[in-house]
């Protein structure tokens, strides 16, 4: 009885663990390195952004995030791994594991299944690639918020590429015009980057509910504006390359310091015998936003003379628990604290004491990738996530 119960779960590991799966790709259009010949420049730019470095063997928050969320819900590293690949590597070929394939793996029989030669396909390494964004056909906007990354996907046929140009030909690929490319591309960007949501259900981030309409694209900050280049140095135009409107590919974000020079406004005044320090957000979406442990930083030096008095410290992080009430991080909260982020186009003010004594206050505004308390949790150990980027610093002289 047990080897027939053994043999049905194993059969249904190699093939019952499909989803909404993208399809397989041939050599052709493997990874980015057949995408450069004709792409040279957008290849290189995206090689150094953290799209690039979105499969977990590159990222050491997911890899030990996920780490962590496998020993504390007691899931297989596997499972999580598919379940975290909805965003990190939406063509992963499948985007489900049931019980029977978690009962394999506790029983070391899952080698060779479906599961295992999705999460061990070259097509991952590259996290999110050319492929990722430009086989897609139609974004499902309208599907219930629940369904994130790849649920939300449908993909062109293979060989066949989605871009912002209605003119586009290339004599290696079709090409077609999308809107969510050419004309509103944050719709893409919010098929992951929105609605990150705990295993109890807790939405500690949405970035497209708090995203504030300003005419501006995501990609107008986290690419570039467009301005005139090359989207293909193939000579299709009279000999030459066709000069376009493009985007950079770097994809930069929260991960490169020069981001943060003036992207709050800090302004500090005495009013009422306190110390009111203001902060305002010119972005269309909140800061600090994007992962639930993020952190600002309001540090205060009171001042008399060249001497430092005393120091307050102010931090603006979220702070998350368990179902048992134990702290724990943001993919597995039960509950939060309050929502400490700038809203986007407004503002927020803090009020701290004065100290007597003191002539001149200087007020630094940081910015941290992780807060202490999610560092520790992860045991993470590269500086990055440590590190205090400078955003902006205000002298008030009393």
């Amino acid at each position: 009885m047990r080897i027939v119960f053994v043999a049905i779960l194993f059969i249904s590991s190699l093939f019952g663990a499909a989803g909404e799966a993208a399809p397989e790709l041939n050599k052709k259009f493997h990874d980015s390195s057949r995408c450069k010949p004709c792409h040279a420049q957008i290849v290189k730019e995206w090689s150094g952004s953290y799209h690039a470095k979105s499969h977990f063997k590159n990222n050491e928050y997911l890899r030990k995030s996920m780490k962590y969320v496998g020993r504390k819900s007691r899931k297989s590293d596997n499972a999580v791994k598919v379940e975290c690949a909805t965003c990190h590597n939406p063509r992963i070929a499948v985007t489900e594991v049931g019980a029977d394939y978690e009962i394999m793996s506790v029983m070391k029989l899952d080698k060779g299944s479906k599961v295992n030669k999705a999460l061990e396909s070259d097509e991952l390494n590259e996290g999110i690639n050319c492929l990722v964004c430009h086989n897609v056909k139609k974004v499902h906007s309208e599907l219930d918020e629940s369904k994130r990354g790849v649920r939300r996907l449908e993909w062109n046929k293979v060989g066949e590429m989605s871009g912002p140009y209605k003119n586009a030909n290339s004599p290696y690929h079709k090409t077609h015009y999308r809107d969510f490319i050419g004309k509103d591309p944050k719709e893409l960007c919010f098929v992951c980057h929105a609605n990150d949501r705990s295993t109890e259900n807790v939405i500690f981030t949405d970035m497209k509910k708090e995203y504030s309409e300003t005419g501006k694209q995501c990609a107008d900050c986290h690419m570039s504006p467009k301005k005139e280049g090359f989207a293909s140095n193939l000579p299709i135009e009279n000999s030459k390359p066709k000069k376009r409107m493009i985007r950079e590919h770097g994809f930069v974000g929260a991960h490169q310091a020069w981001m943060w020079d003036g992207a709050l406004h800090l302004n500090a005044k005495v009013k009422d015998k306190k110390l009111l320090v203001t902060l305002k957000n010119d972005n269309p979406h909140n800061i600090p936003s994007g992962f639930g442990a993020r952190e600002l930083i309001i540090d205060v030096e009171y001042q008399s003379g060249s001497k430092i008095i005393e120091r307050k410290h102010l931090s603006l992080t979220r702070h998350y628990k368990d179902k048992r009430g134990k702290p724990t991080i943001p993919h597995l909260a039960k509950e939060m604290s309050k929502d400490m982020s700038i809203p986007a186009n407004g503002s927020r003010t803090f009020s701290l004491p004065l100290v007597k004594g003191a002539g001149m206050i200087v007020v630094t505004l940081s910015y941290r990738l992780v807060n202490d308390e999610v560092h520790k949790l992860l045991g993470l150990k590269e500086p990055q996530w440590s590190e205090k980027k400078l955003i902006d610093r205000f002298n008030l002289r009393l």
